[in-house]
């Protein structure tokens, strides 16, 4: 089944769409584990009440999108794309049987609670988004007592619960699989350089899980605040252990500005990637650390970029402009929604049907759902040079070799 979806990559951009939504439940439909588990929310014995607001498609399975679209800055933008992402997966699949009512959540929980209310009492029957954590939380203490499961676009794995599943990139999965590479490589002895927040802590603990299931040890953490004097201490004390030959990887998977100027104190304290490997996160696809010389040779996780390069060349063709990276989200959610309303009947969103172990194949690669609620994604390493950066290793395409 998956050498079918790969046989149609080089059709015209519809067929395309439509063999990805096939791909977006053909792993699942392989796997002969799914389990009944009562079928998929109904409306109440009265009927939903008529939809308002912007829709769109015309199926009869009715999907609620929640989006920040009134917020302001940069939330209103990743709001605007969402929808048009949305739109676009409806319209490369023309035969989808749901209808998208999009609901303005205002990236506040108090506009997630309404907008979710309003949505279940329309006969929504998945809810998709929001984007914020709390915004999450709040839509799920309306949805999960009405049996309506939420597919979300949070990253924060405190928001994931049974019944509220969430599609982003998670923090956990980037370190699995970096450190898993890095271990296949012969690397035993790591040292951390990590923020001192909720995205230092979380990764903190993925670490020493990932680290001792390869058999590593993890010889020093340096948790730093986001200022560059306290930076540059705890980059000079993680040098200490490096130069004494106590570890032969660093992994600092900070973003943006961070990573570069980390790697500068140590290439400065005599720390050289000849000697030692810099291991990064998802957030290092990112043109300001591919430029830093101190971290070529690095290697870093992210998913196979083909995919997310085709979606955008047919979102900037649709919209006029490019996508905001988080779109791919909606594209995937709606795909998904539609792909399995199209082949599940009664049990489409059933627990089983959307945690089905076997996974589902998106724009960003394979990906499957948790029980609760977190997921796992097929993700391809990078190796930075001095121009684009190399493949390593392919994303998997199912997870019979994901190394789960």
């Amino acid at each position: 089944m998956l050498r079918l979806i790969r046989s149609v990559t080089g059709l015209r951009p519809i067929v395309r769409a439509s063999a990805l939504v096939a791909g977006l439940v053909a792993l699942a439909a392989c796997s002969s584990s799914l389990q009944e588990s009562g079928p998929a929310p109904v409306a109440q014995a009265s009927g939903p009440q008529p939809v308002t607001g912007e829709v769109l498609g015309s199926g009869s399975v009715r999907v609620a999108l929640l989006v920040p679209q009134s917020a302001t800055g940069n939330a209103g933008q990743i709001g605007l794309a969402l929808k048009n992402a949305a739109d676009l997966a409806l319209r490369e699949f023309s035969g989808a049987n749901i209808q998208i009512m999009v609901k303005d959540d205002r990236g506040t929980p108090d506009g997630a609670r309404a907008a979710t209310s309003e949505a279940i009492a329309q006969g929504a029957e998945v809810i998709l988004g929001p984007l914020f954590a709390q915004s999450v939380t709040a839509a799920a203490s309306i949805a999960k007592p009405a049996g309506v499961p939420v597919i979300a676009f949070s990253t924060d794995t405190s928001a994931a619960s049974r019944g509220v599943y969430l599609l982003s990139f998670l923090p956990q999965t980037d370190v699995d699989r970096i450190i898993g590479y890095a271990a296949t490589q012969g690397r035993r002895s790591y040292v951390a350089l990590l923020p001192a927040n909720g995205y230092g802590t979380v990764v903190e603990a993925a670490l020493q899980k990932a680290v001792s299931v390869n058999g590593g040890r993890v010889v020093g953490i340096q948790r730093y605040q986001l200022d560059r004097t306290d930076m540059q201490g705890k980059a000079e004390a993680a040098a200490e252990v490096i130069l004494a030959g106590q570890a032969d990887a660093v992994f600092m998977p900070d973003a943006g500005d961070a990573a570069p100027f980390l790697a500068q104190v140590l290439a400065a304290k005599g720390v050289r990637g000849d000697a030692v490997k810099f291991l990064g996160s998802g957030q290092w696809d990112d043109p300001r650390i591919a430029a830093e010389p101190s971290l070529r040779g690095a290697w870093y996780p992210a998913p196979d970029k083909a995919g997310f390069q085709g979606f955008a060349a047919r979102y900037q063709a649709a919209f006029g402009q490019p996508p905001q990276r988080a779109a791919s989200l909606a594209y995937d959610a709606v795909s998904l929604a539609a792909g399995l309303a199209a082949r599940f009947g009664e049990q489409r969103f059933a627990p089983d049907t959307i945690a089905n172990p076997s996974g589902f194949l998106g724009i960003d690669g394979a990906f499957r759902f948790l029980p609760d609620g977190t997921n796992q994604r097929g993700l391809a390493v990078y190796e930075l040079g001095t121009g684009a950066p190399t493949l390593l290793d392919p994303a998997p395409r199912s997870f019979s070799r994901a190394g789960f």
